[in-house]
């Protein structure tokens, strides 16, 4: 109650700063994010208790889409509604959007310097094993949630076994495989439920989980940009980095607005700029585009974060107790970490010349042997490949 009383004095004023100083500073993607919330709203202000944001990371966790954009989201609407969401939601997201539209700029341009080729070429080479370790870290949580029975862990090798397999084979159309994971496992718990039992009687029908769009990609221009980006924003399970299989195969392959060497440069500076790594698809717009198709791109892209959170936030506590939802998103998740761990073989594929592959190793010893931070990984490379540049091995 004390909570809920001091959160409702708090200004949009006030929202906007703290809000968008997290999205200026916010380096190294969701865990930062969400220890830099917690750290705001909880232990140094107390507008939210703590039961309270444990809750909304489980709900955001839940949605298809960016998961920390949507928490930020939601503990600003917790503060002040609608008002609050949009403007900590916004305040969240534009500083690492202009970040990553000025950068875009710098590393699209048609002549740019040999340094920034080279870094470009370093930092690309590194996504790959970047792809892996965020599958790897994805894992615990999501073999956890499977639960112990036997048959329930074989399907969930199945589901990331699956995922892998269309990142590879599918590219577009993916997302009908971590669709399919997903009411996969929501029969197979129906099933389960209205097998009879002693003291279990069949459960009341509820509504299946439907998937957003499952419509073909458009044919081509700003149409086509709209619907990659709402693909990002709208039907990526499991987290930021599944939208490189969802962007890989539209964005080089069939609408060819980039190469793999610009599309891995993409990815790279998804992850090195602060706020959320789905501003990648910023890029993806400048390149189709320029400056306007990299703003529409991001605000198709985060406008379902904002519906979600705005329209069902008071129904967040029915969602997560519904099971067939649960059942759902636990599917769906499973394939999306074989998805992720997947798209590294097109990434790695991609590469062009020898020395990149030594750096994608020692890209791979840090993240998965040291264990250490993506950032530093990513800003290693780039300096590998500048040095690469200066010696004078090939980095176009």
């Amino acid at each position: 109650m004390e909570a809920e009383q001091v959160a409702g004095k708090v200004g949009l004023a006030t929202i906007a700063r703290a809000w968008g100083r997290i999205g200026c500073t916010g380096f190294g993607g969701p865990p930062t994010h969400i220890a830099l919330l917690r750290r705001l709203c909880v232990e140094r202000t107390g507008w939210i208790t703590a039961a309270e944001f444990e809750d909304g990371i489980a709900a955001t966790n839940l949605l298809p889409g960016p998961a920390s954009t949507q928490l930020a989201i939601l503990t600003a609407w917790r503060l002040r509604g609608i008002a609050g969401a949009l403007v900590g939601g916004a305040a969240f997201i534009l500083p690492g959007l202009a970040l990553i539209l000025v950068l875009a700029a710098l590393f699209l341009a048609g002549s740019p310097p040999l340094w920034v080729r080279g870094a470009a070429a370093g930092a690309g080479a590194a996504v790959a094993a970047v792809a892996v370790q965020a599958a790897v870290a994805l894992v615990p949580a999501s073999w956890k949630r499977a639960g112990a029975r036997r048959s329930a862990r074989a399907r969930w090798t199945g589901y990331v076994v699956a995922g892998g397999a269309a990142a590879v084979l599918l590219g577009p159309w993916m997302v009908l495989v971590l669709v399919a994971a997903g009411l996969s496992e929501v029969a197979v718990h129906t099933r389960r439920q209205a097998a009879p039992g002693p003291g279990r009687g069949p459960r009341r029908r509820g509504a299946w989980p439907l998937p957003l769009a499952l419509a073909a990609p458009a044919g081509g221009g700003l149409l086509a940009l709209a619907w990659v980006a709402f693909k990002v924003g709208a039907l990526s399970y499991g987290g930021g980095f599944v939208i490189i299989p969802l962007m890989h195969a539209d964005t080089v392959d069939q609408h060819h607005w980039m190469t793999d060497g610009q599309f891995l440069n993409a990815v790279a500076l998804g992850q090195i700029t602060p706020g959320p790594v789905v501003q990648t698809v910023a890029v993806v717009g400048y390149a189709a585009a320029g400056v306007p198709g990299g703003l529409l791109a991001a605000a198709v892209a985060f406008a379902p974060s904002f519906l979600f959170v705005t329209l069902g936030g008071p129904r967040f506590d029915a969602l997560r107790a519904d099971p067939r939802i649960q059942a759902f998103f636990g599917g769906a998740s499973a394939a999306v970490i074989g998805a992720i761990a997947g798209s590294a073989v097109p990434l790695a594929t991609a590469l062009q010349h020898a020395w990149q592959y030594a750096v994608l190793a020692a890209a791979a010893l840090w993240l998965l042997a040291a264990r250490r931070g993506v950032v530093g990984a990513l800003l290693g490379a780039g300096a590998l490949g500048v040095l690469a540049a200066a010696a004078g091995r090939p980095v176009g």
